[in-house]
Order: C-alpha cells, then structure tokens, then sequence
C-alpha cells in the first residue's frame, strides 16, 4: 500500500473497496445465499422422505456433524494450499448440493446430501473466513464485520425468496435458478479473490493437530456463548413470541426479522466502528447491549418489549463474531487456518447443538427463563474480551 497516496480522499475510498474485498464478500454472499435458499425448502425434503420431527431433527443434526467433521479439516488444507484455493473449489463442490437435496429420493441418499451440505458450507466457512483475514492484514483495516453482513445479506435474500419461488415456479426449478445464481457468484469472484501463499511448514509443524495453546479455546468458547442465543433465537423465538406472548402467527415472525435485520445493519457499520475504536471496547459495548437485549426478552410483558429485545441482541451479537475470528485468525504463532478452525468449529456447535438442548431444558422453565439464562453466557464472554486485542493486530 503506498503510504504518500494514502492520506488523500480518493485513495482513502480506493482503499477501502478493492478487488480483494469484493472477491471475499461475493463468497460470503454466496455461502449465506445457499443457506438462506435452504431453509424454505426443508417442508418439501421433510414430506417427500417421509420424516416426522424426530427423524427431521436427526437429519438436521446431520447437516451440524457434517461442518464439524469437516470444519478442521479445511483448516488443515488451508495451511498446505492456501485459503483462497481452498474457498473457490470448496464453493465449487458446494454448488451442487441444493440440486442433490431436491432429488434424493431414500432417507440414507437424503442423509448423506444433507452430510455433504453442511460439511462443504462448514469447510468453506472456515476458508472464506481466513481468506477475510488475509484482507485484513493485506488492506490493514477491519473488514470482518462487513463480510459477515454480506454472509447475513445472502441469507436473508435466499430465505425471503424461497418460498415464494417454490410455490410459483416448483421445487425443481428453485434449486436450478438457485444454483446457477451460485455459480455466476463463484465466476465473478473467481479471478478477484485475494491469493495468499500457503503455510507448507506450518502444515509440517502439526498442521493437523489440535493447537496446545488455550488461546483459541478461550477464544472459541467467546464465540460459542455468542452464538448460542443465536441459534436460540433462530429456532426459538419466534414460538416464544406465539406462546408465551400471545403474539399473532405475523407478529411472531417479527422476532427473527428485528434481530437479523438491526445485526445485517450494524455488520456493515462494525469495521469502521471497530478501527475507531479497537476490537476491545467495541466487543464490550456489544456484550452490554446484548446482555440487555436478552433480559428484554425474558422480562418482555408483551410481544412489543420483546420485539425491542430481539433487535437489542441483533445489535449486540452482531460484531462479536467477527471480531473472534479476527482475534482467532491473528493470533502470534499460529497459522490463520488452524487457530480458525478451532474457533469457527466450536462457534457454529453453538448453533447447531445448543437449539435442541434448549428445547429439552424449555419444557421444564419456559422459554423466557431460558432468554434470561442466556444473558450470563456473555457476561462470560465480557470477562474474555481483552482476547479480542488480537483482532487488532491485522493493522499493524
């Protein structure tokens, strides 16, 4: 970066949108729009394999172990062949997926689609991740924050158009237009997406294994309790809202919209947050806003307070994640693939194993107790932000 150029307006701007940005960006989109696209058809995949809750649940836990079993190993890939190789031909493998899910006609062909699926978003997760790391160090200012914006912005694009595309133009067609929009993301950012030379030694030097430095654990469980009331609100909030609240059907789906769209938001706000302030303080703004949020909720007397809630937590949630793996991809030592990998791993668990657990422990307490008790995993998460100092070091 020329440093001369740099103090005048329009390199600031030059600056701050580059090829390589844009490159990462397009592959978070395209992760969260294949997500996003899932979600709708679930109903269809649940009728035409015969599954009821319990066998649906099992096969939705499927999707989970697939990016667990597979999560550490694209860190271990990242490190012998680089994050941007390992992105693009994981986005590659991923594409077909959401075609073999419309058409498994058994439930073993189906469990393993949906095996592939989540292992490929999981492994693609951790490469685009550190490839977003890379663009840090390589542009020296925070873009985490607003990757993951994109990651949201797919999501929601491919979840609000599914079902009504599946209604219009079927099943069949919805995964065709769905995956041709996919590849043409892959084409455009093929050529764009930041190189970044590979770690062979690092590979060499236990690539493999588990690191020994409680660094990234420390900072994976920061992630963890993070996305736990995540997921929680995700599969729990909008059924708070309708029984616990006495919301109607419209007004219940409010709670997930509130927090994605205040979280979407401030994701695009979160870098230039962030470089104002340092990733410290602005995760312990983050943790206070969510821990209020949360007690919004479970104290809520009425749908409206808890709609304020959700959107509390969005703003809250919203760029601690981020900032973890930053913090998990700068860390002294440590090759960026594999302090990710840890994190990114037991983050998403959060997501993907806590809902059910919620759901055994709800039956007992209710669900706005369970909001409440969410609260205390970030004041945990409060008590390890000095971790986040390293997300700092990809300016320096």
């Amino acid at each position: 970066m020329d440093t001369r150029a740099s103090g005048s307006p329009v390199a600031q701007s030059r600056n701050f949108i580059t090829r390589e940005r844009i490159g990462v960006a397009l592959l978070f989109l395209m992760n969260g729009f294949m997500v996003g696209a899932w979600a709708p058809k679930i109903p269809e995949f649940a009728t035409r394999l015969g599954l009821n809750e319990s066998a649906l649940g099992l096969m939705i836990l499927t999707f989970g172990l697939g990016s667990l079993v597979m999560m550490p190993l694209a860190g271990s890939q990242i490190a012998r062949f680089g994050s941007s190789q390992v992105s693009k031909w994981t986005a590659v493998l991923l594409t077909p997926t959401l075609l073999l899910l419309t058409w498994v006609g058994s439930i073993w062909t189906g469990a393993v689609a949906i095996f592939l699926f989540g292992g490929l978003i999981g492994a693609m997760d951790v490469a685009m991740n550190a490839n977003a790391v890379a663009v840090e160090k390589h542009m020296r200012r925070a873009i985490m924050s607003s990757c993951h914006a994109f990651w949201s912005l797919g999501g929601l694009i491919g979840s609000s158009t599914g079902g009504f595309l599946i209604e219009y133009i079927g099943v069949s067609a919805h995964a065709i237009l769905v995956t041709l929009l996919a590849v043409l993301m892959i084409v455009v950012a093929w050529r764009v997406v930041l190189h970044d030379a590979p770690h062979p030694d690092e590979h060499k030097h236990g690539g493999n294994r588990l690191p020994r430095s409680p660094l990234p654990w420390l900072i994976g469980i920061m992630a963890l309790f993070c996305m736990i009331p995540e997921g929680a609100i995700l599969d729990w909030g909008a059924l708070y809202l309708r029984n616990e609240l006495a919301a109607s059907v419209t007004l219940s789906g409010f709670a997930f919209a509130a927090f994605s769209l205040t979280m979407a938001v401030m994701r695009f706000a979160g870098d230039l947050i962030r470089d104002r302030f340092g990733a410290v303080r602005t995760l312990r703004v983050c943790c206070v806003i969510a821990i209020l949020g949360l007690l919004l909720i479970g104290f809520a007397e009425n749908s409206a307070m808890a709609i304020v809630g959700f959107a509390l937590t969005g703003i809250g949630i919203s760029n601690i994640v981020p900032i973890a793996f930053s913090a998990a991809g700068n860390l002294p030592g440590m090759a960026a693939g594999v302090g990710l990998s840890v994190v990114t791993t037991m983050g998403y668990s959060g997501i993907l194993v806590a809902p059910s657990a919620i759901g055994v422990v709800a039956e007992h307490t209710g669900l706005a107790m369970i909001f409440v008790g969410l609260s205390v995993l970030l004041v945990v998460a409060l008590f390890l932000s000095p971790l986040a100092r390293h997300a700092d070091n990809a300016h320096h």
